[in-house]
């Protein structure tokens, strides 16, 4: 067998507790890993290793916003002083090529191929803090021009960059996200752990997993939820798991109502085995996004058996496929009269359980690994 190709890849975003790029990072790493045809190298922002760091660094979080509050221009001092050390471990490693994960690549002399997720800095600025976005509007033109093939998750941002930037269709490679093998169904009778606790019985909650920032489009679901008959919200809580993100307080009015009548709980950021067993035990998972390059909770709720109720915006359509209840972003009233249904119809409910399991079948890691293996050797020969 030939050697792995060495490939650096930029996992400085896994410091922080993982969410939908961090998944990316870390599930793609493993998968190249297992076929033994590419040596990820993973630049940590502090160093270099060949596995996947286990968890986020302890209080990265805390010790992120403390940074920023009080050292001027903390970005752009902690960029120099990684960009150092990216280069130093380059000299050392000498990788074939180099692979960005998001949108800011370091300096790179050799081929450079990076993943671009989304558009969400273009159709949704507002929802995104203004030193990102300047930041993206500095950096990303050039990367686009110095990749020499651009990944994305879905074929719709494929055809969004193809508009937007004038990328050639050419230098393009979709290659779908998959799932973690920790996504799958179980005996609702096994879930007393998670469930307990949180004073929920299995397969009698509703579920939202995200950011909790506008984009994530969380106030619907809290309308939608707020309509349902009192009855149906005291058998079947609302639960929210998710970090907090940018410009929270545009709905926190809402959030704050709907915390305070006990029937929607926020969970916070939930560690990976907690958040796949307490998805497995949910009636349904909603998903009320208005603009996603992907949606991987989509996905994950369909590989465990969950329903999945979502808006029929961006890529969601090419995720979920015919096994989502789609019901436009801005219609309560649809939202809750689908909840309802979900609930109250067993063999829609069942239909939509086996539909979703099917779809999910049509994604994996492996096969992700697969194209990005093949768009590495497409770099190497541009």
């Amino acid at each position: 067998m030939r050697n792995p190709l060495s490939v650096a890849l930029n996992a400085t975003i896994l410091r922080a507790p993982r969410t939908g790029i961090g998944q990316y990072v870390a599930s793609l790493a493993s998968a190249l890993a297992a076929q033994q045809l590419v040596q990820p190298q993973l630049f940590t922002g502090l160093g270099w290793q060949q596995s996947v760091p286990e968890a986020a660094m302890p209080g990265y979080s805390q010790l992120s916003r403390l940074v920023k509050s009080v050292v001027p221009k903390a970005y752009q001092v902690r960029r120099a002083v990684e960009q150092r050390l990216f280069t130093q471990g380059v000299e050392r490693l000498q990788p074939a090529l180099y692979h960005e994960p998001s949108l800011w690549p370091f300096e790179f002399e050799g081929p450079m191929l990076m993943t671009l997720h989304d558009l969400t800095h273009v159709h949704y600025p507002q929802t995104q803090p203004a030193d990102r976005l300047a930041e993206i509007a500095r950096c990303v033109e050039p990367a686009l021009d110095r990749a020499r093939v651009i990944l994305t998750d879905s074929q719709f941002v494929a055809d969004e960059l193809q508009r937007h930037y004038g990328v050639a269709r050419e230098r393009l490679k979709v290659a779908p996200l998959g799932y973690a093998q920790r996504f799958h169904p179980r005996p609702l009778a096994d879930l007393g752990r998670v469930t307990a606790p949180l004073g929920v019985t299995p397969g009698s909650y509703l579920l939202c997993v995200g950011t909790l920032e506008p984009r994530k489009n969380l106030a619907l679901a809290l309308r939608a939820y707020a309509l349902l008959p009192e009855a149906v919200r005291r058998r079947y809580p609302l639960l929210i798991a998710g970090m907090a993100g940018w410009r929270r307080d545009d709905f926190a009015a809402e959030l704050q109502a709907a915390l305070a009548s006990g029937q929607v709980r926020l969970l916070g950021y939930l560690d990976d085995e907690r958040l796949a067993e307490l998805l497995a035990g949910a009636r349904m998972l909603l998903f009320p996004s208005l603009y996603e390059g992907f949606g991987l909770p989509v996905l994950e709720a369909m590989a465990s058996g969950v329903p999945v109720l979502l808006s029929p915006s961006s890529a969601l359509p090419e995720v979920a496929g015919k096994a989502g209840t789609y019901v436009e972003a801005g219609d309560p009233e649809g939202w809750c009269r689908a909840i309802l249904r979900l609930i109250e119809d067993q063999a829609e409910w069942q239909a939509r359980r086996v539909a979703g399991l099917e779809q999910a079948q049509g994604f994996s890691w492996k096969r992700c690994a697969g194209i990005t293996a093949a768009a590495y050797r497409q770099a190497l020969e541009h």
